[in-house]
């Protein structure tokens, strides 16, 4: 075995590019590790090994040590959601004191589904500051108030982006969205530049994001992405779920410390959930939480932890990152390793976690956090945050029309392979039926064709549906954020897809119209395309209505189609209407179905005006039949309105899917939150029973 160097040099990160940011990172990095190393010199035991007192890094210079620090906090969770890392809070900015913002909770639960009706829960009755949960007492600046546009960002763990776009573009159609509408836009595409510079993002600014069709950036630029478009605005809380995840050792130091610089400037609380810090990146925290499968083990400062740590029994080894022996003396994954006390004793990780727990509650550091939440209560004057002044409706509707319509033209499989298809069938459909005549076997042959055109080239408008869930993905997301609302999405997406729907109507349509010899007017075809435009806008709006009930693209695709495919059976043909059981499948389903309208509008569109011989040839007899006998006898259409107002009751169905869409997504907002706390309340003592058996053996 072989034995190890007394000293380990650490790394040093070295100026490449932009050498001012890079000085000013180390700088601010300085500032604060120095005053963490100030406050743990004399702390015996911190953070390599017993007897040393802690020195900065070799990377800092000393004479930097004078800056104030900011309090930046980590969070690390497992993939069960039980071992976290959580942060404290930015002290010193720039930001004057009344555009601030300080959170507070207490006795916050947060608990999950389990199994047998069960809740399990995740955070049991936490205490602290500067991260907002999910129920508990909230207190924003000692007031209880909800948070304003602008005040706050997150940026999730899944890099939810467009990946037609390029980088550069992604940046700025964000920074249009949520940048305050008094700034010009010049302004405004300077701040993304100066963002992506912030995140050494300019190599790869102009580089497509990118995805199945096409490769783009790394895994770690999108991530760099995702958080350029959240620290756009500068919020005064920001929240960051894992920002290094995906970066290396280099990078992420860069990535943190910037952000660490930014939040001293602009006087921002910044919280960070960080996935197994590197030494230099857990040397840029100040404050430290730490939970074990939802019980606090310790907050406080970072400074403090690794003696906390060491008197309850689990000193730090030497030439060890910090972080990893936290983490791993509360991981209880692996029960079955055994943690070794100072006294040489033996016990499971669960007992080590019950030691740290009993250990924390009755420590100093417990009693200073519950007294700063009590002076944080008792400002009762805390200022209100500010709302900013968000860019007006119109200007985001027009900002998300055209980065939809952007994205749907470079995407290969939504706009070309579609449109390619479409222009197929209807070769088909064209050959197939070529030339009709005007025999009295074209009186079906012509409805056959129609009713195909209504019915299944509408149907392949559901194609676009897994192009609309990644969208629902990315609105989902920036809905989060508040970027805008509900309804310029609803506007956006209708408008970014009408061009497109109405190639398809026009050219495939046309190909399929005149190749079978219908009405050759253009008044005539272009009812036709009207329609068939139409009915693809209703199509559209069926399928958002089921993405925002059924998130998943193949439910979705499978939920839509057959929906449709009800509505397909009692549209008028397969069935004719008088035939239909009037109970549910005519009253009300055969009025609810867009076929009977688009059906009859193509029929009376077409049939109107013609003549038809009474029987074939074969038959002998010369008289004829008119459009009008055929429409009323034949196909038993309605003739007691015009075939505009078939049209007119499609326009309608496509504005009244797209309010529904609109209405669904608007409850569901207000009645997940009301639902989850109804269900925790009625949970409460079972939440509390597994709470008081944790960490039982």
């Amino acid at each position: 075995m072989m034995s190890q160097p007394a000293a380990v040099p650490r790394w040093t990160p070295s100026p490449r590019r932009h050498q001012d940011d890079d000085e000013a990172d180390r700088k601010g990095a300085a500032g604060m590790v120095s005053d963490l190393g100030a406050s743990m010199r004399g702390t015996e035991g911190f953070p390599f090994g017993s007897g040393r007192s802690f020195q900065p890094p070799p990377f800092l210079p000393a004479a930097e040590a004078e800056q104030p620090s900011p309090e930046i906090s980590v969070e690390r969770n497992d993939e069960n959601d039980r071992v976290a890392f959580v942060v404290a809070r930015e002290t010193s900015s720039l930001r004057r004191p009344e555009q601030g913002a300080v959170l507070a909770w207490e006795d916050l639960w947060v608990s999950t589904a389990g199994g047998s009706r069960r809740r399990v829960p995740i955070l049991c009755g936490l205490n602290g500051y500067a991260r907002p949960g999910e129920k508990g007492d909230i207190l924003i600046n000692g007031r209880r108030q909800a948070l304003a546009f602008g005040t706050s960002a997150y940026v999730t763990q899944d890099d939810v982006l467009m990946n037609t776009l390029t980088v550069r573009e992604a940046v700025r159609y964000s920074g249009q969205l949520q940048l305050p509408s008094g700034m010009s836009a010049a302004a405004k595409r300077e701040r993304a530049e100066e963002t992506l510079r912030e995140m050494g993002l300019e190599g790869a600014a102009d580089t497509r994001i990118g995805g199945w069709a096409h490769k783009g950036i790394s895994g770690g630029q999108r991530r760099r992405v995702s958080i350029c478009m959240e620290i756009l605005t500068r919020p005064a809380l920001l929240f960051l779920d894992e920002p290094t995840s995906g970066l290396d050792s280099a990078a992420s130091y860069h990535v943190v410390s910037r952000i660490a610089r930014m939040a001293r400037r602009e006087g921002m609380t910044v919280v960070a959930a960080v996935h197994q810090p590197s030494t230099e990146v857990f040397g840029l925290f100040h404050g430290l939480c730490l939970l074990a499968y939802g019980k606090t083990v310790f907050f406080g400062p970072a400074a403090d932890t690794a003696q906390f740590f060491a008197l309850s029994g689990f000193p730090c080894p030497s030439l060890m990152n910090p972080s990893d022996h936290f983490l791993r003396t509360i991981n209880k994954d692996f029960d079955k390793d055994i943690e070794v006390g100072l006294d040489g004793k033996t016990m499971t990780t669960t007992q080590a976690i019950d030691t740290l727990v009993n250990s924390y509650k009755s420590s100093v550091h417990l009693a200073k956090v519950m007294h700063q939440i009590e002076e944080i209560r008792a400002n009762n004057e805390g200022q209100l945050v500010k709302k900013e002044r968000q860019p007006t409706f119109l200007t985001q509707s027009w900002v998300l029309t055209k980065r939809s319509f952007v994205n749907m033209y470079r995407d290969l499989g939504y706009y070309w392979l579609r449109f390619a298809i479409y222009v197929a069938l209807c070769l088909c459909v064209g050959t197939i039926y070529y030339d009709v005549g005007h025999s009295y076997g074209s009186i079906q042959a012509r409805g056959s064709m129609l009713m195909f055109v209504a019915a299944f080239l509408t149907f392949m408008a559901i194609g676009g549906f897994p192009s609309f869930v990644e969208d629902m993905k990315i609105f989902g997301r920036e809905r989060l954020n508040g970027h805008y609302g509900v309804a310029s999405f609803v506007i956006a997406n209708t408008l970014s897809s009408t061009p497109y729907l109405a190639l398809i109507s026009v050219v495939p349509g046309a190909i399929a119209y005149y190749l079978t010899g219908l009405q050759s007017s253009g008044e005539h075809f272009g009812y036709f395309a009207a329609v068939l435009f139409t009915t693809m806008m209703v199509v559209e709006g069926l399928m958002m209505i089921v993405a925002s009930a059924v998130p998943d693209f193949l439910m979705g695709i499978i939920t839509g189609a057959g929906v449709q495919g009800v509505m397909m059976l009692n549209g008028g043909f397969f069935r004719l209407p008088n035939d239909l059981p009037k109970p549910v499948w005519k009253y009300p389903m055969y009025y609810i179905a867009f076929h009977k309208y688009a059906n009859q509008g193509f029929y009376k569109n077409e049939f109107l005006g013609l003549t038809f011989p009474k029987y074939n040839d074969q038959a002998g007899a010369g008289t004829v039949i008119t459009g009008e006998e055929i429409l009323t006898n034949y196909w038993q259409v309605q003739l007691g309105y015009s075939k505009w107002a078939d049209l007119a009751i499609l326009i309608g169905m496509v504005v009244l899917y797209r309010v529904l869409f609109f209405v669904i997504v608007k409850l569901i907002e207000k009645m997940k939150p009301m639902v989850q706390r109804l269900r925790f309340r009625s949970d409460m003592p079972s939440v509390q029973v597994t709470e008081q058996g944790f960490g039982s053996s």
